[in-house]
């Protein structure tokens, strides 16, 4: 199925959320809109964040929960409207994640991994002790900031 005949079932199917075209594939859950590229896979992936209520995250590790079980439930939307997402497609987007989180996670002194706190959501190394706070980075370069 090709992109344009899926947004207008979609449309149809899920009178409550606007779709509009965009350059990055992406759910505001502020305009209740999915922003959408030419992927279809992507397409019902932003539209499974937005059924499943997916706002906002505190800890980075929730982002890997939230997109699994986005990838979960695009796969049932897949099913439902002809649309194949494979293992390969999922675990490659989950991968990116999982890149995002861990290189957020390497100690900037010694590069070893740390642990993310629950309450000011910094980063502590076990091996040197260094904290460190990181920017957003999923659309731009990372940052690392030692904490002193």
């Amino acid at each position: 199925m090709n992109i344009q005949d899926l947004v207008a079932k979609l449309v149809g199917d899920f009178p409550k959320f606007e779709f509009e075209t965009a350059d990055v594939d992406h759910w505001s859950p502020d305009k209740k809109t999915i922003f959408y590229t030419d992927s279809t896979t992507k397409l019902l992936h932003e539209l499974a964040h937005a059924i499943l209520g997916h706002t906002t995250f505190v800890q980075d590790i929730e982002l890997i929960h939230l997109e699994r079980d986005a990838w979960e439930k695009a796969r049932e939307l897949a099913r439902e409207y002809g649309v194949k997402i494979t293992d390969n497609v999922v675990e490659a987007a989950l991968d990116d994640y999982r890149d995002w989180l861990h290189a957020r996670s390497l100690c900037p002194k010694c590069s070893q991994t740390g642990v993310q706190s629950r309450t000011d959501l910094s980063y502590f190394c076990l091996n040197c002790r260094a904290r460190w706070t990181v920017n957003d980075a999923r659309t731009c370069g990372l940052k690392r900031r030692l904490i002193k």
